[in-house]
C-alpha cells in the first residue's frame, strides 16, 4: 500500500506553512534593510579611517582602490575565470558529498548500533574536515582540481551525515509505526519517510556543511591550484598587490552571502515550514 509522509504529518507544519505565506514584501524589504545596513556602516567607516590616517594602499587600499581594482579585474577577465572555477569545483565537491553522506546518514539514523558505533568518529572527523587534509589530498592527488574538489566533499561529508542521522533519529516513532504497518516497503520507506523526515536536520546540515566546504575551498586553491578565488588572492599576495588581495576577500565574502541569503536560508526556512514535525525534539 502507498503512503506518504505527506499523508501523516503533523498539523503544525501546516500552520508553520499559513504563517509562512502571510509574510508580505515590507517584512522581507525590511528584513533586507537590517541586513545590508552593517555593511553600508562598515564601508563608511573603512573610507573615512583610511582618507583621515592616510593610510598607503600596499598597507590597506581605499574603497575606490578595491573598486578600481574590481573593474580591472573584470575588464581583463580574470574574476570570470576565478569565479567560474571556483563555483565548478564547490558545485561538483557539494553533489558528491550530498550523494555519499545522505545514504549513509540516513543508515546510521536507522540502525542505532551503527549509530553508536560511528557518531565518535563523526565528531572527531568534524574537527578535522577539509584544511587540515590539504596536505594529504595534494599528497594523493596532486595540484589539480581533484584535490580541491576532495577537500570540498571532504569538508561537508561529515556535517551532511551527522545532521542526516539526527534527521532521522528525530522522526517521531508514530510515523515510522504508521509507515510500516500501511505496507512500506524499505525504497519506500526510505524515499517517502525516512528522507522527507530528516529534510529539515539534512537541509540544516547542507547550509552548515556549504560553509566548511566554502572555507575549504578557498584555502585549497591558495596551495593546490593554479585558478579560483583562492588563488587569485595568494597570486595578489605574493605581488604585494594589496588592493587586489581585499577585492578577491570582498567577492569571497559577498559570494558566500548570496548563496546563503538567496538560496540556502530560504530553502531551509521553507523545507522546516513544511516538513519540520512538531514531534521532534
Amino acid at each position: 500500500m502507498s503512503v506518504t509522509l505527506t499523508e501523516i504529518r503533523s498539523q503544525g507544519a501546516r500552520r508553520k506553512v499559513a504563517r509562512g505565506a502571510r509574510r508580505g514584501p515590507t517584512a522581507r524589504m525590511v528584513s533586507a534593510f537590517w541586513f545590508i545596513l552593517p555593511f553600508v556602516l562598515l564601508i563608511v567607516i573603512w573610507a573615512a579611517v583610511v582618507a583621515v590616517t592616510n593610510t598607503p594602499m600596499r598597507v590597506f587600499p581605499q574603497v575606490t582602490d578595491v573598486l578600481a581594482a574590481l573593474r580591472e579585474m573584470w575588464v581583463s577577465g580574470d574574476l570570470l575565470r576565478h569565479l567560474g572555477a571556483s563555483l565548478r569545483r564547490v558545485g561538483v565537491g557539494a553533489a558528491i558529498a550530498v550523494l555519499t553522506a545522505l545514504p549513509f546518514g540516513v543508515a546510521l539514523g536507522v540502525s542505532p548500533t551503527l549509530a553508536a558505533f560511528f557518531a565518535p568518529l563523526l565528531r572527531f572527523s568534524v574537527a578535522l574536515a577539509g584544511i587540515a587534509w590539504i596536505p594529504i589530498a595534494t599528497l594523493w592527488l596532486g595540484y589539480s582540481d581533484s584535490a580541491v574538489i576532495f577537500i570540498v566533499w571532504n569538508a561537508m561529508f561529515f556535517a551532511l551525515t551527522y545532521n542526516a542521522m539526527l534527521g532521522v533519529q528525530r522522526i517521531p516513532l508514530e510515523l515510522l509505526r504508521a509507515a510500516r504497518s500501511m505496507g512500506a516497503g524499505r525504497l519506500h520507506m526510505f524515499f517517502e519517510v525516512l528522507l522527507p523526515g530528516a529534510l529539515p536536520s539534512i537541509v540544516t546540515g547542507l547550509r552548515i556543511g556549504l560553509g566548511y566546504g566554502w572555507r575549504g575551498l578557498v584555502a585549497a586553491e591558495i596551495i593546490a591550484s593554479s585558478a579560483g578565488l583562492g588563488y587569485a588572492l595568494f597570486l595578489a599576495q605574493t605581488e604585494f598587490s594589496t588592493d587586489v588581495v581585499i577585492t578577491a576577500m570582498v567577492i569571497i565574502g559577498v559570494l558566500w552571502l548570496v548563496m546563503d541569503r538567496l538560496l540556502l536560508a530560504p530553502l531551509e526556512r521553507r523545507t522546516v515550514e513544511r516538513w519540520g514535525m512538531k514531534g521532534a525534539t
